[in-house]
């Protein structure tokens, strides 16, 4: 087993620099141990819902977990917002917050 961190740049989507890593160190599949971070967005579809959940704002990963491979990603993430909102997704659309960037607010 190899251990890679990674840093994602503000403003890239997530899953899709976690996907691209993968393939950039010729892998197969990989898995996500942890990650940290902040979001300006995130669409997450919660436990039993068909329907993703779109969130805006400033958000932080609080969890982040699961595997990566070419036939589709298996994400679970925990994110909260400055209201201290928590919200848990098993599949997530995420996008890297913008330093400086103000709220646009985070109706849960």
């Amino acid at each position: 087993m190899q251990a890679v961190p990674l840093r994602i740049n503000p403003g890239e989507e997530l899953r899709q620099a976690l996907e691209s890593a993968v393939a950039a160190h010729n892998c197969e599949a990989a898995f996500v141990i942890s990650g940290i971070g902040s979001l300006a967005a995130a669409q997450l579809r919660l436990a039993g819902a068909t329907q993703t959940k779109a969130l805006q704002g400033d958000l932080e990963i609080l969890t982040l977990a699961g595997t990566i491979c070419a036939d589709g990603s298996h994400l679970h993430m925990r994110v909260g917002c400055a209201r201290s909102c928590i919200r848990w997704s098993r599949r997530a659309r995420l996008h890297r917050a913008h330093h400086g960037r103000s709220p646009s607010g985070f109706d849960a």
